[in-house]
């Protein structure tokens, strides 16, 4: 696996701050990623304008899009369109689309954006691979302090068996350590963990799945795994020292070594 160089370059708008990965990848040619998890039914006008400003090659979605696990979709089926508009965009499941998968996807496919439900697409060069959040998966109950129940390991192996590039949307960055880290994908794009909520010396304070000083709430870990800290800031538990975040990845194209 080729070694991936970084670089990370923050800038503040508003309360949200834009977070920008340099990785190389065995890729045919540079493409540019934004990524936009956890937005959860909120405003997306001004996420949005800043993905334009960016020009993306291609929109990543880890995840809720919506909010409540229930069928309240105001703002996303206009946001998915406009995420079309600007740039061929990939949604994975989060645990919040438990209750309005019908919603979702009629949305998504009105929208034009390719929903990867334990399934994976071709693009740019790359395998782009969405694994489903296991709370949908499995059909499980969901609470502030359940443990996440496991995902489709069948798929994921299979995925990970594919040749060339990897990318795998996935909601849950606490499926990295046990589930994705000893397997051939080179890069995860995650959510879900809202940067811990509040971080305190820079690390967050409490994730579901993760409990109490996660490890994997936001930044690109072990090079593998990008966290995005989310763009909701309606929770009843306010952001501290944690802004809102859109990320955005450059892909670097590098030759295979002969």
């Amino acid at each position: 696996m080729p070694r991936r160089q970084l670089n990370i370059y923050a800038a503040w708008v508003s309360d949200m701050e834009i977070t920008e990965y340099t990785v190389s990848a065995l890729i045919p040619k540079p493409t540019v990623a934004a990524v936009i998890a956890d937005i959860h039914d909120g405003a997306y006008e001004k996420v949005l304008e800043e993905v334009s400003a960016v020009a993306p090659d291609v929109i990543l979605i880890p995840g809720d899009i919506i909010s409540g696990h229930g069928s309240d979709m105001k703002n996303s089926p206009d946001m998915l369109s406009e995420c079309a508009r600007l740039a061929p965009t990939f949604m994975s499941l989060g645990n919040h689309e438990q209750n309005a998968l019908p919603l979702v996807r009629s949305a998504a496919e009105k929208a034009g954006v390719t929903l990867l439900e334990d399934s994976y697409v071709d693009f740019a060069g790359m395998h782009i691979g969405g694994l489903t959040s296991g709370f949908i998966s499995q059909k499980a109950e969901q609470g502030f302090y359940k443990k996440t129940p496991a995902p489709n390991i069948e798929w994921l192996d299979s995925f990970a068996a594919l040749d060339g590039y990897k990318l795998l949307l996935c909601h849950h960055p606490e499926y990295y350590p046990e589930y994705i880290r000893g397997k051939n994908i080179d890069m995860t794009v995650s959510g879900h963990a809202h940067g811990g909520q509040w971080q305190i010396f820079g690390r967050g304070l409490f994730a579901p799945g993760q409990g109490l000083f996660p490890k994997y709430t936001s930044g690109l870990i072990e090079e593998r795994l990008v966290v995005s800290r989310g763009l909701a800031n309606d929770y009843a538990i306010p952001r501290f020292f944690n802004p809102r975040e859109l990320v955005i990845i450059h892909f670097e194209s590098i030759k295979k070594s002969v």
